[in-house]
């Protein structure tokens, strides 16, 4: 665990805020005209959830969490929950929370692998966020017909992937087609 100064504090870094994980969504460091700067942030708990605002100054610095990333395979998700197991030995199975998923449900595939991120608060092991690559290929399971001359969209229509999910992509996708999706903006990239 690294002790990182009141600057240092940044974008999608984790640190340790009343002795929870939280990552850093926004920072930005104040400098007034009288005053010593500051950094304001905005501090997701990776326990609860909650977003909140917090203050840095000069003399204050954070630990950063001791985390660690593992591979996770996704097996299934059931009313809420969702169970994924160790991808060496798939006896190995647990689950983790809706909350804990967030948006990144959208684009889980079954037995796919994501990347968990296990905080390690004296020799206890708690995973507190599941990340997914940037880029992901997925089938596309449905497609409307394109017809020529419906641009009043701005020649987008929409699709449903393999696990269920809509999203925009241009017209000349068509069913059966396997596309590239940007998995942190929930984008049409490419076609594959």
């Amino acid at each position: 665990m690294a002790q990182l100064e009141y600057s240092a504090i940044r974008e999608k870094k984790i640190i340790i805020h009343d002795d929870e994980p939280c990552e850093v969504v926004e920072s930005h460091v104040a400098r007034t005209q009288q005053r010593k700067p500051q950094n304001q942030v905005k501090l997701r708990s990776l326990i609860s959830g909650k977003v909140f605002p917090a203050t840095y100054h000069v003399s204050d610095s954070a630990m950063e969490a001791d985390v660690a990333k593992r591979e996770i395979t996704f097996l299934y998700s059931n009313k809420g929950e969702f169970w994924f197991c160790d991808p060496e030995d798939k006896s190995k199975r647990f689950k983790l929370a809706e909350n804990l998923i967030g948006n990144t449900a959208k684009f889980l595939k079954q037995n796919g692998n994501v990347t968990a991120l296990v905080w390690d608060n004296d020799d206890e092991e708690t995973i507190i966020k599941v990340t997914l690559p940037i880029k992901m290929e997925f089938l596309i399971k449905e497609a409307p017909p394109a017809v020529r001359g419906d641009t009043s969209k701005g020649g987008m229509k929409v699709i449903t992937l393999e696990n269920g999910t809509t999203l925009n992509a241009p017209m000349f996708i068509k069913e059966g087609d396997k596309v590239s999706i940007n998995t942190e903006t929930g984008e049409y990239v490419e076609r594959v």
